[in-house]
């Protein structure tokens, strides 16, 4: 008997990727290509929705292509979260994209999280979780204030995933676990939230689940259905084997994000607890720059971000090596420090190039480790292993400096696009093909190596991210004063 094919898509921050799978997990065929993210100006962080939607369609009409096209049985979208689309009642964007990295909305998001104390969040989101500059009502009360004739002409707020399939179907929907920060614990919008701001919630697409079928493909793969998906981090826990209690991962591509899954709830600042869903409560942080730290130093270094890596191969970390703190734009968790800007410490006039890439992985790896941290305390447990997927995971001097920072195993898996196999594998269950999300993501994603902490270098990595501590804490002031200039 043939078996279905399943077709995963994920509008990351940086590059659309897509893949088409068999249900044995046998990939058939796969799509990646980048696209532009402007910076107009300090803070703005923008990117065209066109661009999405012209990578999606070319994904599809190359699948179209392919001789098991015709045995495709479900599509799924994953997309980045707090990337937010204005459109009109037409489906229209009304400006570029707001990324998740924009900050414009400082003022506001202070002023709609201070409207609110910790208690109220807590019984409002059941997480205490700060309304920061990426919120999505903080960007809806700066285009309010900043441009009133076009938040008037507003329809609709979406996540990226949900404009492509709004555009692929013809039908509106959002998801309660990518709302995050508009949901409470019952999976309905917290109207104590979205009341900080008059007519935010008419402007909030209807909420699914993240296993609905939304709708049908119009055009290519025409009637095939399209299920909701959800947010990058969760569809990528699937894309890499992660689905069960106590289990951890490390998504490393443009930020890094952490997740855990524990029943136990501790409220945590800085830490993102999601509502329950379908048995999985998910403990998770994204940080604000991983990959984005290596291509930074890679542009600097007039190189791209995989010869920056390879300089890294074979590079010893000493205890006088560099220190790198990678808050080029802030940080996110578990600091949500807005002010937070990047620093190399320890530098001196041997310092070369591979030993500066060395220590922007090992920031990076430092940055993930605090996350972690506090995942563990909101979730009450240590995972024995964390997996790891992304395309900051191919360099094994950067898995190696992982485990090491992180104290304990780091598992890669084979497939590089979690995102992309992770929505595959949510429209698999979506349509029936598989009730266990779990044993559908471990068969479907195989490990591809094991990288365990080396004793030595673990023991200084211990030393060397308490003294790293002391560094953030110690600009601290410095930060903030040039901030205020």
């Amino acid at each position: 008997m043939s078996k279905a094919v399943l077709v995963g898509v994920d509008i990351g921050t940086t590059a659309v990727k897509a893949v088409m799978f068999d249900e044995s997990g046998q990939r058939l065929a796969s799509y990646g290509a980048p696209y532009a993210t402007a910076r107009p100006a300090p803070g703005l962080v923008e990117q065209d929705p066109a661009d999405w939607l012209h990578h999606v369609m070319r994904a599809l009409d190359e699948f179209a292509a392919h001789p098991q096209a015709g045995r495709v049985a479900a599509v799924g979208v994953t997309s980045q979260v707090n990337t937010h689309v204005f459109v009109d009642a037409d489906l229209q964007p009304l400006l570029p994209a707001i990324n998740w990295a924009d900050g414009r909305a400082a003022v506001a998001a202070s002023r709609l999280d201070g409207a609110l104390t910790v208690d109220q969040k807590i019984a409002a989101l059941g997480t205490p979780m700060q309304i920061d500059a990426s919120h999505a009502l903080s960007r809806m009360a700066w285009l309010a204030e900043a441009h009133p004739d076009l938040w008037a002409r507003t329809a609709y707020v979406l996540a990226p995933k949900d404009y492509i399939i709004a555009r692929l179907t013809g039908q509106l929907a959002a998801d309660p676990i990518a709302s995050v920060g508009l949901v409470g614990t019952d999976m309905a919008y917290a109207r104590a939230v979205l009341d900080l701001l008059p007519d935010a919630a008419r402007r909030l697409a209807p909420l699914r689940d993240p296993l609905d079928v939304i709708g049908q493909m119009q055009g290519v793969f025409q009637g095939v259905p399209v299920v909701a998906g959800t947010m990058d981090a969760w569809a990528s826990m699937f894309g890499v084997g992660v689905a069960a209690e106590g289990e951890g991962m490390n998504l490393s591509g443009t930020s890094e994000v952490l997740a855990l899954i524990s029943a136990t709830r501790n409220p945590v600042a800085g830490v993102i607890t999601f509502p329950a869903w379908r048995g999985i409560t998910l403990h998770a942080g994204p940080t604000q720059a991983g990959g984005a730290s290596l291509d930074w130093l890679a542009r600097l270094l007039n190189v791209t971000p995989a010869a920056a890596a390879q300089m890294a191969e074979g590079e010893v970390i000493y205890p006088r090596s560099p220190l790198f703190l990678p808050h080029l734009e802030g940080e996110r968790a578990p600091l949500w420090d807005a002010v937070a800007r990047g620093v190399f410490a320890g530098l001196d006039s041997s310092t070369e190039a591979p030993r500066m890439v060395a220590a922007v992985m090992e920031g990076v790896a430092f940055s993930a480790r605090l996350a972690l941290e506090a995942l563990e305390k909101a979730g009450g447990m240590r995972p024995a292993v964390v997996r790891v997927g992304g395309g900051g995971t191919a360099s094994d001097a950067w898995c190696q400096i992982r485990a090491d920072v992180m104290q304990r195993p780091v598992v890669r898996m084979q497939a590089r696009d979690a995102g992309a196999m992770g929505a595959g594998v949510m429209a698999a269950a979506g349509i029936g093909l598989t009730d266990d999300l779990a044993a559908a993501a471990q068969a479907l994603v195989p490990v591809d190596r094991v990288f365990t902490p080396a004793p030595a270098a673990a023991a200084l990595a211990e030393q060397r991210f308490a003294i790293w501590q002391q560094l953030y804490a110690g600009v601290r002031g410095v930060n903030a004063a040039l901030a205020a200039l």
